[in-house]
């Protein structure tokens, strides 16, 4: 196995634990250090749920494929695990934790992410949650807010990637981040995630989005489109163009395409 590469997914299929439901049928996709892959697709196609049974949700059942996040089994680990491992997931719609102010939360979770006996000094980490909000341009009180309480969509955005910021992840999966925001609040929310990769070459990010406008500010490495629970292109940034102009009328009903398969014109089953 290639040391650059950190996740690899083979033929996995998932469906709702709940019920008789299948909506991954067979995805295949690999990451290497520092990539930005971007995830598109219509509605229903399991863009969430791929995000979501990566991140560990146990509202998921896999039922075929493996997945190997630098070379370990993913899927043998909680959620709990995957996170000290390094996965960190961007919620679509943050939940709201009132009582829990953001800096309490954050040292929780940085704290969690040490070794058991290491002991996070709360003066350091007063000090590093400063200097990261100072990054993200945040003002220092948004910390002693509750947890997405009373929060605008752009607010809890940015409270996802301050999250980011201060857990340093390998992986990091933003599931719809760009959903319900302006376009101010979309530039600022890109931005900081630019500077995380800046600072972090080797942070690979999984961008799931349905609009090319995202990819305007976040440059992926590679494009993907995914229709009913697979991916059925990959290429480069061509491809959010023409989803842009053209939608996903002619991408329904289609088998795996490689970019190797030439002009880039979807093939039908």
């Amino acid at each position: 196995m290639s040391d650059t590469r950190i996740l690899k997914i083979e033929s996995l299929e998932a469906k709702v634990a709940s019920e008789n439901l299948d909506i991954l049928t067979g995805v295949d996709l690999e990451i290497a250090k520092g990539e930005v892959h971007a995830i598109m697709g219509p509605n229903g196609s399991g863009k969430s749920t791929l995000a979501k049974v990566l991140a560990g949700h146990p509202g998921y059942e896999i039922t075929a494929g493996k997945v190997l996040f630098r070379g370990q089994d993913l899927l043998e680990l909680d959620a709990d695990e995957r996170s000290r491992a390094g996965i960190f997931l961007a919620f679509q719609y943050p939940i709201e934790i009132p009582g829990v102010s953001i800096a309490n939360f954050l040292r929780t979770a940085l704290q969690a992410h040490l070794a058991d006996e290491e002991e996070l000094d709360i003066f350091d980490f007063s000090d590093m949650l400063t200097e990261r909000m100072s990054m993200l341009e945040m003002d220092v009180s948004f910390a002693e807010r509750h947890v997405n309480d009373g929060f605008s969509g752009g607010e809890k955005k940015r409270n996802e990637i301050l999250q980011m910021a201060v857990l340093r992840p390998t992986l990091a999966i933003m599931d719809e981040t760009d959903s319900g925001l302006d376009i101010d609040a979309l530039k600022i929310v890109a931005n900081g995630v630019n500077k995380l990769t800046e600072e972090d070459p080797e942070m690979s990010i999984l961008l799931i989005t349905h609009y090319q406008r995202m990819l305007n500010y976040i440059e992926p490495d590679f494009v993907h489109v995914m229709v009913a629970g697979r991916l059925v292109r990959s290429g480069g940034s061509e491809i959010a163009l023409e989803l842009e102009q053209d939608g996903y009328k002619n991408w329904k009903n289609l088998k795996r395409v490689s970019p190797s398969d030439g002009a880039g014109v979807p093939k039908t089953a």
